[in-house]
């Protein structure tokens, strides 16, 4: 049976969602090529039909419908057992739910002080103004605004990430020796800063650095979409 992941899409088939990329990268690791369908970032209505809420990525594997990508991987772990581990254990798993909060709550609120603005123009333009009624009064301000204060939000994505760099310049992984769920759930927040925003925030040669250009080239299907990192104007 074909699984079906619903993501949404920006200016030029960008796919600027982090949660759709650790997804993605799930599904390669374990080998599962699904079908793709796309909806754009207004389309709230043709996704909340879908899964009874407005987020995505979406899974569908029948009559199953998977949302909210921590509850994805953990489904895909589950019923493709057999397939290499996403998590290698219980401890695994455990370890990459604080990961996959930690990421959301601390990495992404970082790198999104310093996108947001930008990211808007990564989207098609008939999204624009949904993404910028939304955020803005999600943010009490206007996007501008809410990146105003560039060498502080610097200053305080350098810190989140410090811990990153040195484990990085310990270990290949930030599983160990391979790349596992953990791995992919951070580096997807530095995709989502990638194709959604025209400026490097990580220092050439650092560890941290290689290993996300690593993960950028790690599962040749994706690469294309990857390499897409300036934002349309």
């Amino acid at each position: 049976m074909t699984l079906i992941m619903y993501e949404r899409v920006g200016a030029d088939g960008r796919r600027p969602s982090p949660f759709s990329w650790r997804i993605r990268y799930a599904l390669a690791l374990k080998g599962i090529e699904p079908e793709f369908r796309h909806v754009r970032f207004a389309d709230v209505e043709t996704i909340r039909g879908l899964s009874g809420q407005h987020f995505v990525p979406i899974v569908t594997d029948g009559d199953r419908v998977i949302h909210d990508s921590w509850n994805i991987a953990c489904y895909l772990e589950d019923r493709f057992s057999d397939r290499p581990s996403l998590f290698a254990g219980a401890g695994g798993r455990g370890l990459a739910r604080l990961v996959n909060h930690w990421s959301d709550n601390t990495l992404g609120a970082a790198i999104r002080r310093l996108i947001a603005a930008d990211f808007i123009l990564c989207l098609d333009p008939g999204d624009r103004a949904y993404y910028r009624s939304s955020r803005e009064a999600a943010f009490g301000s206007t996007l501008e605004e809410y990146c105003a204060d560039r060498p502080r939000w610097l200053a305080e994505f350098a810190a989140v990430i410090a811990p990153l760099e040195r484990t990085l310049a310990e270990q290949a992984y930030l599983t160990g020796t391979s790349p596992g769920y953990a791995d992919y759930i951070v580096f997807s927040v530095f995709q989502y800063a990638r194709l959604g925003c025209p400026d490097e925030f990580l220092d050439e040669g650092t560890a941290l650095w290689k290993w996300r250009t690593g993960l950028v080239q790690a599962f040749d299907g994706d690469r294309r979409d990857a390499l897409a990192m300036r934002p349309a104007q």
